[in-house]
């Protein structure tokens, strides 16, 4: 079987100000309420504070991760089916399962170099929010229940668009892909531009 190479994955910054460091502070505040880290001089209230701001900003950037990914379903699909022997098997449900289950390892290396240790966990939420959320969320727009336990909703989401119709398993098909930043991608294209 020959291999095939799917369009490359481009993922695009996105930024909250603050954005990291209200991470970091959630990380830290989460641990802070089990117990697992002294909490000092604050109050559950802020801990708690705390916790939701550093979650909504995980949702955001999801967000657009999701955008991205679905960006990149819809051109897998249209690729495919532009080939003599398409199969109408294949369907958004068959790559959203190839990414998160059969990332290349070339991809895999690549958001490890990136620092991106469960990109399963990732793909799957961001595809799941992506279900569901046309535009970015505003923090008044989402509970705070949904805000502290969204990973739960958003797994639930992905299972669930998953489980809407029978597909394609794709997993034994020899399909290749690149992992790209925005920036590095356009940098790229300059240098083969300049080169021709």
């Amino acid at each position: 079987m020959t291999l095939e190479t799917l369009p490359p994955l481009i993922l695009h910054p996105f930024a909250d100000s603050g954005g990291p460091d209200k991470l970091v502070e959630s990380s830290r505040a989460s641990l802070m309420l089990q117990g697992l880290l002294p909490s000092g001089e604050r109050s559950s209230e802020d801990l708690d504070r705390a916790l939701i701001e550093g979650r909504f900003c995980e949702i955001r950037m999801l967000y657009y991760v999701g955008k991205d990914l679905l960006r990149w379903i819809e051109q897998c699909l249209e690729q495919v089916s532009r080939q003599p022997d398409s199969d109408p098997g294949i369907v958004y449900q068959s790559f959203a399962a190839y990414l998160v289950h059969n990332t290349p390892p070339p991809v895999q290396a690549k958001l490890r170099k990136w620092g991106v240790a469960d990109y399963k966990s990732i793909f799957m939420r961001a595809l799941g929010l992506a279900s569901i959320l046309a535009v970015a969320p505003e923090r008044q727009t989402l509970s705070e229940e949904f805000i502290r336990n969204y990973y739960r909703y958003a797994d639930q989401m992905f299972q669930c668009r998953q489980n809407q119709t029978s597909f394609r398993d794709i997993s034994d098909r020899r399909f290749e892909f690149e992992i790209f930043a925005s920036g590095e991608y356009s940098r790229m294209l300059e240098r083969e531009w300049a080169e021709s």
